[in-house]
């Protein structure tokens, strides 16, 4: 079966330039799309990773900002046409219920919710004909929340609800789907030592790698009927109930 996804193109990587965020967008280059990596604060690294894909430009934007998807947009002036959307830059800080102040819940709520509505609702405008596509990063604590990390975690539970809306709304024309992984890489507050001991806390004693990420957006990618659902890779942890983020146990 032909692809869904042939001939010039560009995938849009937000967060592009580090962990994650570079793992997905070296397997894209690698799979034939042009990259457009999206950096905030680490041009030196974008712009080593460009030179290292060889088909890849880079773009910087303040997510935070309301024009952060019109500066995004606007790096794709000169690129293969934009087949595909992935949101995967994402803001980290710790608080709780009894501690959480409007600033940090502003910050959240505007980098991991409001930016990629945004940039979906950009890129869906910029498409120009059927056979898009976004994905969007989220948690798989989503599927046995914890209050720890308050702030980002609801607003990644928006970013849910996001995946299933934008999903009903843009059919036929974009499928929007969503990878949910569990701890994948020392994030946050996290020692090195405590990612070590939590990284296989769960029902199969495996921890999330990076390569398994890119793999289930290889899948989406592949699977032209796959929209509105989300791929949890947690190793079954969601069936440990833990009462708090891994890192704190």
């Amino acid at each position: 079966m032909a692809s869904e996804f042939e001939g010039p193109r560009t995938a849009i990587v937000t967060g592009g330039a580090k962990r994650i965020g570079a793992a997905l967008a070296r397997a894209l280059a690698a799979d034939g799309w042009h990259v457009l990596i999206h950096y905030r604060d680490s041009r030196a690294e974008a712009e080593a990773l460009a030179a290292e894909l060889g088909t890849a430009a880079i773009v910087h934007a303040e997510l935070a900002q309301p024009d952060c998807a019109g500066r995004i947009m606007a790096g794709l002036d000169g690129l293969p046409p934009a087949r595909l959307l992935v949101n995967n830059a994402s803001l980290f800080l710790s608080d709780g219920q009894k501690d959480f102040d409007a600033a940090q819940w502003d910050l959240h709520q505007a980098v991991n919710l409001r930016a990629p509505a945004l940039l979906t609702q950009a890129f869906a405008a910029r498409l120009g004909g059927p056979g898009g596509l976004i994905v969007n990063m989220l948690d798989a604590k989503l599927a046995a929340p914890n209050p720890d990390f308050y702030s980002y975690t609801i607003s990644k539970m928006g970013l849910a609800g996001l995946t299933e809306l934008s999903a009903r709304a843009l059919a036929p024309k974009v499928r929007v789907c969503g990878i949910a992984p569990s701890v994948t890489m020392v994030s946050g507050p996290q020692s090195r030592s405590n990612f070590d001991k939590v990284h296989r806390l769960n029902a199969l004693e495996r921890g999330v790698e990076a390569e398994q990420i890119v793999a289930a957006l290889r899948f989406i990618v592949a699977s032209p009927t796959l929209t509105g659902q989300t791929i949890t890779l947690d190793a079954g942890q969601r069936f440990l109930s833990l009462p708090r983020d891994v890192q704190y146990l």
